[in-house]
């Protein structure tokens, strides 16, 4: 565990960096010989830390009864032990430790005092048998101390035991005891507790992590949504920087680029303000968010990420941003190349490979663009990339229609379809359809080109005609109009062909 996973504390107003060596040098009463065995142990820490270890130990001895030197003495011993990998005589003398607290030293002072010793403990494991020694400092410190009914060292030791749990990816003890916290912070009516905002959101920031690890992504969408709205407390910062740097990841999944880009930033300023080294890698996170982006804005012009432009951690981010945005595959390649530690961050690996994409589609329509015709190894070479992944590409484009053309894999090239005929059958197209639509309208709409069916069928009215004037024959003149209906009906049917 690294010295930056130290973000969830006992309070609101406690000191968040804190200073492992305690103020044991203060000057208080009490025998001469007590404090001169004490400071003669801690002269020999450096040196020789198994005789300091010792000496220590003697101290709590030289007291007629528990009081201060001995508290201070167990604790110098006990942070040797845990250096020197004695974990049991450790976890033995702390035991011993805790029956201090409920007499010989004050409440505020013995809280201080084991918080910061379980921060060092967690700080300074190294190994699966330290882990396990963690656990055992946990659970007796949750006894101890709730047969004292100190509900506040309680919260934190148990917001520290899911983090332990969380590093194990222990997920069924986590959940239980996130369900516990939260429990824990709510009033009896089940409302949540503003005096115990703050461990809310540690353990909503613990529950986020564990669903981002899991990529339960719907579970965290709503737990993320509900953290962001708590109004109740006021966390340090570096909670607020872990919950934004998840919900960023989890925009990502989702290819929404803007909204990762926002929760990317509001991790980096929240961890910049808490002066945590990660912001340095969720800084890279917003870089690489705003290629994904195809942004043409630089995530250096603002105020708040222009200092670390020209951070060496970051200069590699810097110079990849400045190739995409010139659409400069050739140096965007070597950068990339001579910068593989980049993808020893797994999210960044994940994602590069979209960007990467990204620039060679890019060029590969820019070196085409002359071209009536070209071999899909030109390419390859061109872009010192595989055929395959050309033939992927071209593909692509194909199908994306940014590229007008046929594959033909047998002979490894690319037909590329002349713009002016494709022009010119997108216009006959047109011209044949709309022909087509003008037909069908003259033939079903027009008066004059209906059938003499569509006329009435005056014949089977059961009407006479009227005599015609001059005498002509009133059957004689309505054959005629009948005649003449069938020589526009039939004009119109070659008028449609």
């Amino acid at each position: 565990m690294s010295d930056d996973d130290d973000f969830m504390q006992a309070s609101d107003d406690e000191n968040y960096d804190f200073e492992y060596e305690d103020d044991d040098d203060q000057e208080e009463g009490g025998d001469v010989d007590v404090e001169n065995k004490y400071y003669n142990a801690k002269q020999m820490k450096a040196d020789n830390p198994e005789d300091a270890i010792d000496e220590f130990l003697g101290v709590p001895a030289l007291e007629p009864e528990k009081g201060d030197w001995g508290f201070k003495g167990l604790k110098q011993a006990i942070k040797l032990e845990f250096k020197l990998g004695r974990y049991e005589m450790a976890v033995e003398h702390y035991t011993e430790l805790l029956t201090y607290v409920k007499s010989a030293v004050t409440r505020n002072y013995s809280e201080k005092s084991i918080n910061n010793m379980l921060d060092f403990i967690e700080k300074n494991a190294e190994d699966e048998q330290a882990h396990q020694c963690i656990e055992k400092f946990y659970s007796k410190t949750l006894d101890s101390f709730q047969a004292t009914n100190n509900e506040r060292l309680w919260l934190a030791t148990n917001t520290k035991l899911a983090r332990l749990w969380l590093a194990q990816k222990d997920y069924p003890r986590l959940t239980e005891k996130v369900r516990e916290l939260h429990q824990a912070c709510q009033r009896e009516d089940g409302s949540d507790d503003p005096s115990k905002g703050t461990y809310s959101m540690e353990a909503y920031a613990l529950e986020i992590q564990m669903y981002a690890d899991t990529r339960n992504n719907k579970r965290l969408k709503g737990l993320y949504n509900r953290a962001i709205g708590v109004r109740s407390a006021v966390p340090h910062p570096k909670i607020m920087g872990i919950i934004r740097e998840c919900g960023g990841k989890m925009f990502m999944s989702e290819e929404n680029w803007k909204a990762a880009q926002s929760a990317f930033f509001e991790s980096f300023r929240s961890y910049d303000e808490a002066g945590s080294m990660q912001r340095i890698q969720v800084l890279k996170y917003l870089v690489l968010t705003t290629m994904l982006m195809g942004s043409d804005i630089n995530p250096f012009d603002s105020q708040e990420t222009k200092p670390y432009k020209n951070d060496p951690r970051i200069a590699a981010m810097t110079e990849l941003v400045d190739a995409y945005q010139r659409d400069d595959i050739t140096q965007y390649e070597k950068v990339l190349k001579q910068n593989q530690d980049l993808l020893a961050d797994p999210f960044i690996a994940e994602n590069i490979d979209e960007v990467t994409r990204n620039m060679r589609t890019k060029a590969v329509v820019k070196l085409v663009a002359p071209y009536t015709r070209f071999r899909l190894d030109f390419i390859a070479k061109r872009l010192s990339i595989s055929i395959a992944e050309v033939q992927d590409i071209v593909g692509f484009l194909i199908m994306d229609k940014r590229l007008r053309g046929k594959i033909n894999q047998d002979a490894g090239t690319v037909e590329i379809e002349s713009r002016a005929d494709q022009d010119r059958m997108t216009a006959v197209a047109d011209w044949t359809t709309a022909i087509r639509s003008l037909a069908n309208f003259v033939l079903n709409e027009g008066d004059g080109f209906k059938s003499d069916d569509a006329m009435g069928g005056l014949g089977g009215s059961g009407l006479v005609a009227p005599p015609m004037p001059g005498g002509g024959s009133s059957m004689s003149s309505l054959q005629r109009g009948t005649n003449t209906g069938k020589r526009k009906s039939n004009r119109g049917a070659v008028a449609g062909k």
